[in-house]
């Protein structure tokens, strides 16, 4: 039996229209589970705070009290968001950071157009929200975040001791290029210390009238390195017998310090200093006792490897 001509045209349509919602539901389907594949899978519970941008009670998260050395990592992507020195205690029940880790978390308004929304800037999994002007810490902010959202690795060896010392020559962003590189070292700041101003930012440090000097903070394993290498690395990176100033910055902000933390690292820069006049260099590098160190502003920090540049002052030159 034959159709008429009118009902094989609808049928034919009826057939492409089927092949079109097909092909379409396939392709929603096959990205999906790529997208699937790509992140980790979540509970219930996860997926409520995480991807429908829910929030847990207050207190209840595993790592609101937690103090452990490490970095917490995104929960749905594996992408790390913030490290243990920058979180601390605000008592609001949710974990709290005054620093996030460089281009890692995005904010957005909220929709409650009250609030500022942190999610993790690799997958867009929602964090928490971020305050501004609270004066909890020196950085004035807090991200306040779900345990939920987050998990912990802590560093590589669980009884790692965290030493610290400090160290200016030159402009930071050299300095901590090249301590970021060297084996041991956990993390490295840029900030300002050894002046007399309290939060001082960039501009006071520029203008010659805070007493600060560009300077930075290393964190290190001493089961890994040691303080000595360390200021060997510092003494080698930069030119130490220069006054107030290092290659074309020039200001006694440039000048060259090792902010010692003890005798101990006292001692051993006196004896790298002595090495180094013997061979003939004329140190003008200072020693002074490590005072208070302030982080610098968030667009000084990891500033090489965020912007791809290279040290224009900060060269590598043996001189042990």
């Amino acid at each position: 039996m034959l159709l008429p001509k009118r009902h094989m045209l609808n049928a034919v349509a009826i057939l492409i229209y089927l092949a079109i919602v097909t092909a379409a539901l396939g392709t929603t389907m096959n990205e999906t589970e790529e997208t699937d594949m790509k992140y980790n899978k979540l509970t219930p519970e996860e997926e409520e705070v995480i991807v429908r941008k829910g929030t847990e009670s207050p207190f209840s998260g595993e790592y609101c009290q937690h103090k452990e050395a490490g970095t917490y990592h995104c929960k749905r992507c594996d992408a790390p968001l913030f490290r243990s020195e920058h979180k601390f205690e605000s008592a609001c029940g949710w974990p709290s950071f005054d620093n996030a880790i460089p281009d890692a978390v995005r904010e957005q308004p909220d929709p409650d157009g009250a609030r500022t929304e942190i999610t993790c800037a690799a997958c867009g999994g929602h964090l928490g929200h971020v305050f501004l002007g609270e004066g909890f810490t020196d950085q004035n902010v807090r991200h306040c975040v779900n345990s939920i959202s987050m998990k912990f690795v802590p560093l590589p060896h669980d009884e790692t001791v965290v030493s610290k010392t400090y160290f200016a020559g030159g402009c930071f962003w050299g300095m901590e290029y090249f301590f970021q590189k060297a084996e041991g070292v956990i993390s490295v700041r840029s900030g300002y210390m050894g002046g007399t101003t309290d939060n001082p930012n960039y501009d006071d440090v520029c203008s010659g009238t805070s007493g600060h000097a560009e300077a930075i903070e290393v964190a290190f394993d001493p089961s890994v390195t040691s303080f000595e290498k360390l200021a060997k690395l510092f003494f080698e990176i930069h030119d130490p017998t220069q006054v107030d100033r290092q290659g074309p910055d020039v200001g006694e902000q440039y000048r060259s310090v090792v902010f010692f933390v003890d005798d101990e690292q006292k001692q051993t820069a006196e004896m790298l200093i002595r090495i180094l006049e013997g061979k003939g260099y004329n140190v003008a590098t200072k020693l002074q006792p490590a005072d208070r160190f302030w982080p610098a502003e968030e667009y000084h920090q990891n500033y090489y490897n965020r912007t791809g540049k290279l040290p224009y002052c900060h060269i590598y030159q043996k001189r042990f």
